[in-house]
């Protein structure tokens, strides 16, 4: 089973982190919901409370079940809007109460940006995300966008479409659907969603055909138009996550379907893009490699060691990936200069890890499913490892010692292997194997790696 089986999230992260650019989002009312700003549906149910406390109607604890009886079939937003205010000005100015924060609203943090579009605006800042489709008309995106200090290409309009920053120049692409609320062109009836103009269905093809797709905060009911672009669009080179709180409609299931999109089923949208852009900050800083490749990898050794015809194919994969984590140890973050402090060991044991993974377990495997030929490559890769620590000579004591970490780690892998098979001849070979030292005598391995006669270890650092 793969280590991802059941965590599209993680999924989502390792792809973003790895893709940068390549995926586009689309968030729809939903997001701002924890804002303070209603619902499409709750500004419907508000309306037709309005509206009927002015004709005297008594309150009702439930209004939508009040319009059922009384006015037949379900409460229609689109209706409402256009029967209440003829022209598109009145709609804005009816939206205005709904979105805009007054005094009161600012003093509990209510209409202002939230942890997902904070978020958002840091995958942007980043550059993990540059296109953005929205059928939010507020300006919560846009405002925390700006405080993360990324200044948006802002699409609300046919016009400014045309006078726009070309999509490919731009780090960062907002696509208004439904236009500003400030605008008197918003759309909001289902006769104007029906159909975008031809300039924005161009441009809605093309970024669903060149993008990787997160879905978050829209039901895939409404807006025909957007719903018929997402169906009609033949790209399947990049992935879909559509994410949803609880069961999704028919409408989103027949576009995950032709899609061939991930669910994610979230609790909200705040804790799905923080934790998004916290495991994506992660990869970051640890460069941690994608579980799937490191599957594929085991799984190449494991029918490699089991078969003897194929010793020199597992020699050259095992040699390609030594070449590889010393790549990866040769960076900056890890140079042995620079002052100490917990957060910083903290981090550098986590690119440590992280770059070791791989071949660690792969020398697990070689533990339990070895024959004892394997220890050559073992020993002489640990080997290897410790002479390249051992170069550097100054430095940080404790920056020093982890050099060495990488080999620590190896070590207890493959002996752990060894123990699970109950191989004990090659873990005692394992133990004794000779370490040399530049103008020392040479050391075992159980003398120089293990526990505490380890130069990396010491309770003061790592407890």
């Amino acid at each position: 089973m793969s280590i991802l089986a059941g965590d599209p999230l993680t999924q989502l992260a390792f792809s973003m982190f790895e893709n940068k650019g390549v995926y586009a989002l689309l968030l729809g009312s939903g997001l701002s919901r924890a804002a303070g700003i209603p619902t499409g549906w709750e500004i419907t149910i508000d309306l037709v409370r309005r509206v009927a406390l002015a004709k005297g109607i008594e309150d009702q604890a439930d209004w939508a079940e009040w319009h059922r009886k009384e006015i037949g079939g379900e409460p229609d937003y689109s209706a409402l809007l256009a029967e209440l205010a003829i022209s598109p000005a009145e709609r804005r100015s009816i939206l205005h109460s709904y979105i805009e924060p007054d005094k009161e609203d600012r003093a509990e943090g209510k209409k202002l940006p939230t942890a997902a579009h904070h978020a958002i605006a840091k995958l942007v800042r980043d550059g993990y995300v540059r296109v953005i489709v929205t059928t939010n008309f507020d300006r919560l995106l846009e405002n925390a966008l700006r405080e993360a200090g990324v200044e948006p290409t802002v699409v609300s309009s046919p016009d400014t479409l045309l006078g726009a920053e070309p999509i490919t120049h731009s780090s960062c692409y907002v696509l208004k659907l439904h236009g500003d609320y400030k605008d008197a062109r918003i759309l909001n009836t289902d006769e104007e969603l029906s159909a975008y103009p031809d300039s924005y269905g161009a441009l809605l093809d093309r970024i669903f055909d060149e993008h990787g797709l997160v879905v978050c905060g829209w039901s895939g009911e409404w807006d025909h138009a957007l719903r018929a672009a997402m169906l009609r669009a033949p790209n399947r080179r990049y992935p879909a996550f559509w994410t949803a709180r609880g069961k999704v409609g028919a409408g989103a299931e027949a576009i995950i379907d032709q899609r061939k999109a991930v669910s994610i089923s979230i609790p909200d949208a705040d804790s799905f893009f923080t934790t998004l852009s916290e495991r994506v900050t992660t990869l970051a800083a640890t460069q941690k490699q994608n579980p799937l490749a490191i599957d594929l990898l085991i799984g190449s050794v494991k029918r490699y060691v089991a078969k003897p015809e194929f010793r020199i194919r597992l020699d050259e994969v095992l040699t390609q990936e030594v070449n590889k984590l010393f790549d990866r140890l040769d960076v900056p973050e890890l140079s042995p200069q620079g002052p100490w402090s917990g957060e910083e060991f903290r981090q550098r044991v986590a690119r440590y890890e992280a770059a070791t993974e791989p071949l660690a377990k792969c020398f697990g495997v070689l533990g339990r499913w070895g024959d004892g030929s394997e220890l050559a490559i073992v020993a002489e890769t640990i080997r290897a490892v410790v002479t390249r620590a051992n170069k550097e000579g100054s430095g940080l004591t404790a920056w020093l010692g982890l050099r060495t970490y990488p080999a620590v780690l190896m070590m207890t892998a493959y002996g752990l292997g060894l123990i699970r098979s109950e191989r004990w001849k090659p873990l005692h070979d394992l133990f004794s194997l000779q370490i040399a030292r530049e103008d020392r005598d040479p050391k075992t391995v159980a003398n120089y790696l293990f526990l505490w006669e380890w130069k990396g270890w010491g309770d003061d650092i790592w407890n």
